[in-house]
């Protein structure tokens, strides 16, 4: 159950919150039923968008980076999912490794870093840091503005070489924070005796956001069928276009043919529905973060003519990786705000459990674009009351519980869609 959270937001989606809502029983068994058969990443964060009419992700993370936006009140539960995440791995764990990203200097990524060795020491975890980082050669310390320190040490592989720790100190578990943009580097390979998590392959080295979308559709017509609704309510139309040159402009009629496919379907969506706004498309990178490599477009025109700067900026992602394969996706407006400024939520779980969120907001942004660029700014989403639970009585739109079981529960969508989507690109399948 997501907790209720206080929100100064009451948006549409009444429709689809009374259809949810009336099936709780259903979908709980159904998440429960569903995780009997897949396990899930070890902790993910989901990016959403609430259009009115519709809600999506966009943009499902398996290396979350924000748990220092999660508010206070939510350490427990995030303390409990990460006991039960632990359990099913390592039961007697005593040591946890974190791997961060390497970029170490960012004050706000350190905090995070910092929120999530106090979850797992309060799981009863000693935790320490080792970095991948040529430069960390010796402990290094890290002041944060707090004046606590974080103390990065250099990764070290055992005397036979299977095992993978800090010096004097041997971890049951290995727990990547780093989602190995720039490639798998050779100290993580062949680790057997460990657990190591997530697993490389949920890396950007390997990891397509085309096959997770592919999964989440797959997931959202067995859900839309439960509930009774129409999938497209819950899922962004996309299309993967390869072998893309955004310098010299290889590739580029395949991307204007994928555009005008795209805003077509969403066109006959919109007339289904009587939806008077204007469809539009996102173009990003099919491998990539950090709002890197991405466009709104409204056109295929709009790809035909793209300036230097535009080709420049969606030439390379994180890490100086080329962009060779994107996805065109649906684009969902967010018709929510926060102080005039628009808004999207994020919700954050650990193992299969909700344990927060916060709002991504941006005040020079406008409703079609991506927020998730310098500027932003985060409102954490805290208790009004403790685990409160949706209520059934409210009118749809009126109780802030229920919206945040609505986000909790497309977000867990992505969650399942996550897992099957590492199931089918893992490169050694008998593990499952």
């Amino acid at each position: 159950m997501v907790p209720h959270l206080v929100t100064a937001l009451n948006g549409p989606l009444l429709d689809l919150e009374k259809k949810i809502l009336e099936a709780t029983p259903a979908i709980e068994r159904w998440f429960r039923l569903e995780w009997q058969e897949h396990t899930p990443p070890f902790y993910c964060s989901v990016d959403l968008r609430n259009a009115g009419f519709k809600l999506a992700p966009v943009d499902t993370n398996l290396f979350p980076g924000g748990f220092n936006n999660l508010a206070s009140e939510m350490l427990p539960l995030a303390v409990q999912a990460a006991m039960a995440a632990i359990e099913k791995y390592c039961p007697d764990a005593k040591n946890l490794l974190l791997i961060p990203e390497s970029h170490t200097r960012n004050i706000f990524y350190l905090q995070n870093v910092a929120r999530m060795m106090q979850i797992f020491r309060q799981t009863g975890l000693n935790v320490r840091l080792g970095s991948l980082s040529p430069e960390i050669t010796a402990p290094t310390p890290l002041t944060l503005p707090d004046g606590s320190q974080l103390i990065l040490e250099p990764l070290e592989r055992s005397a036979n070489g299977r095992r993978l720790g800090l010096k004097d100190f041997d971890p049951c578990t290995i727990l990547l924070n780093n989602d190995l943009s720039a490639g798998i580097p050779a100290i993580l390979e062949d680790i057997n005796e460990q657990t190591l998590l997530p697993p490389v392959h949920a890396g950007w080295a390997m990891r397509r956001k085309s096959n997770h979308f592919a999964s989440y559709d797959e997931v959202v017509k067995k859900f839309a069928k439960l509930v009774d609704i129409d999938p497209w309510m819950l899922n962004p139309y996309f299309a993967r276009v390869n072998n893309i040159n955004f310098q010299d402009g290889t590739g580029e009629d395949a991307l204007a043919t994928a555009v005008d496919t795209v805003l077509a379907k969403i066109r006959k969506k919109y007339k289904e529905y009587g939806i008077k706004d204007k469809p539009f498309v996102v173009v990003k990178a099919d491998a990539g973060t950090y709002g890197m490599g991405i466009m709104t477009v409204h056109s295929s025109d709009e790809v035909r003519d793209l300036n230097r700067k535009q080709r420049n900026k969606m030439a390379v992602v994180k890490d100086g990786l080329e962009v060779s394969d994107v996805i065109v996706q649906e684009g969902v407006y967010t018709f929510e705000q926060i102080n005039e400024s628009v808004a999207e939520p994020v919700v954050y779980m650990i193992d299969r459990y909700v344990v927060g969120g916060f709002y991504r907001v941006h005040e020079g942004r406008g409703v079609d674009e991506n927020l998730n660029t310098p500027g932003m700014h985060f409102v954490p989403l805290a208790f009004a009351q403790q685990h409160a639970v949706p209520d059934m009585k409210a009118k749809p739109g009126t109780a802030a519980p229920n919206r945040f079981y609505l986000y909790g529960v497309v977000a867990r969508l992505a969650l399942l869609a996550a897992s099957l989507e590492l199931e089918k690109t893992d490169p050694n399948p008998e593990i499952y």
